[in-house]
């Protein structure tokens, strides 16, 4: 990657940082209601793994959404106001943090229960295998979903159908409250539960951005020739709590142990390679900062602005059974 790319993946990742702190303190002033989970020492997961991807290829996660959703390009605008449960939000103010969706670029939503949404995105990828199309479909989730029936069950089928999607584990070592070792047997190496299906796997350092999006790159490129699916763990960590429920390091950790972990924060990671390099300077780095702070004050103040839905919204976008058994949308509804 050239200079411009490196220092884009940077700026992006500080978008999301930013993003999520600013999130964090409208929670905490009660303009966002509802369930928020932060991104925040995750990001070169995020950032890393959709810049290898293409346009049309197709992007599922889970409840941790909002940073997946700003790397797949979303406006961040329509993403704050959807945490504000506004009209102008991404779902018309009525989807929240936890399931962000944007068809427009192909993210195809976060998905709150644990493990859930896997069969949904072996379904996209095998509508890709029949209708004969060549995209790939990136899965994210934690390894809290790795005991799941769910995960089990799709990576069976995924193997078996030879579906491309890549499922990327964002292992933080935590499910909720909960250490990876006293959840997930093979905790050591979480990619080995995708092996016993004949899935090949593999693994990367989640706090560093290029080594994330190389890994991913081999991973898509290998999907796409092979026509089979790919398991890649990424080992990251999360600054803090699981939720706003829990926003310090909670009773399950030692502060120490979040302290250590933020020595390899993914910001300063990268931020520390391009000034060794000299491939970006301190002021250029300023100038990032300035430029991402106005982009998500415009964000929140479109958001305080933004109409909180009708009540007749309560009304789109649902749907009845009829009276004869089949399926129509209610009176009001509209179909996307």
């Amino acid at each position: 990657m050239d200079r411009v790319d490196r220092v884009n993946l940077y700026k992006q990742m500080l978008l999301i940082r930013r993003f999520e702190e600013r999130s964090a303190e409208m929670y905490a002033l009660g303009k966002i209601g509802g369930f928020c989970l932060l991104y925040i020492g995750e990001e070169a997961v995020a950032v890393g793994a959709i810049d290898a991807l293409r346009s049309d290829d197709y992007v599922f996660s889970s409840y941790r959404d909002h940073g997946h959703c700003l790397a797949r390009g979303s406006d961040p605008k329509a993403v704050m106001a959807e945490l504000f449960g506004r009209s102008t939000g991404l779902c018309g103010g009525k989807g929240g943090s936890m399931h962000l969706i944007d068809v427009e670029r192909r993210f195809m939503g976060g998905y709150a229960i644990v493990g859930g949404h896997l069969p949904l995105a072996a379904g996209a990828a095998f509508a890709v295998n029949y209708r004969g199309g060549d995209q790939i479909v990136l899965c994210f989730f934690g390894e809290g979903a790795v005991p799941s029936g769910a995960c089990h069950e799709t990576l069976n089928l995924a193997a078996m159908w030879k579906l491309p999607i890549l499922f990327l584990c964002e292992n933080n070592r935590y499910g909720m409250g909960t250490p990876v070792e006293r959840s997930v047997a093979l905790y050591t190496d979480v990619s080995k539960n995708a092996v016993a299906y004949g899935i090949e796997a593999g693994y990367v350092d989640g706090m560093d951005v290029l080594a994330v999006r190389e890994a991913v790159s081999k991973a898509v490129d290998q999907i796409r020739t092979s026509k089979r699916p790919y398991f890649l763990e990424a080992l990251t960590y999360r600054f803090l709590g699981h939720s706003m429920a829990d926003p310090a390091h909670g009773h399950y950790r030692a502060k120490s142990e979040v302290d250590e972990a933020k020595k390899r924060d993914p910001l300063l990671v990268l931020k520390t390679k391009l000034l060794g390099e000299r491939a970006a300077a301190e002021a250029d780095f300023t100038a990032l900062e300035e430029e991402v702070k106005k982009i998500v004050d415009e964000a929140v103040n479109f958001a305080e602005a933004s109409p909180v839905p009708s009540l007749e919204a309560l009304a789109e976008d649902v749907y009845t059974t009829g009276e004869k058994g089949g399926s129509r949308p209610a009176q009001g509804g509209r179909v996307q």
